[in-house]
């Protein structure tokens, strides 16, 4: 077995995804935060890139709907913002 580019795409989404879930357990992250949701973001997309290589239909699904998810999350920490200021 090779290690490759795409192996270490996915592996830093499955870092980033499982480390943002850490840290929201630890109460060190607010789920409702832009950070939460753009790591979490971030991490599903490294991994859909990694996917490009060795597909496997499952874990796209569950990464498609994760990032969906997290683009929802950070539509959501923006409108909250916009509410809070409405001058930016």
């Amino acid at each position: 077995m090779t290690y490759e580019w795409h192996d270490l795409l996915g592996n830093i989404g499955v870092l980033l995804i499982l480390g943002t879930y850490l840290l929201l357990q630890m109460q060190r992250l607010s789920a409702q935060g832009w950070l939460y949701s753009a790591a979490n973001g971030l991490g599903a997309l490294l991994v859909l890139l990694s996917l490009t290589q060795q597909f496997n239909l499952s874990a796209f699904a569950m990464e498609l709907v994760w990032l969906f998810i997290s683009i929802y999350g950070l539509k959501q920490w923006y409108r909250r913002r916009i509410v809070r200021d409405p001058g930016l």
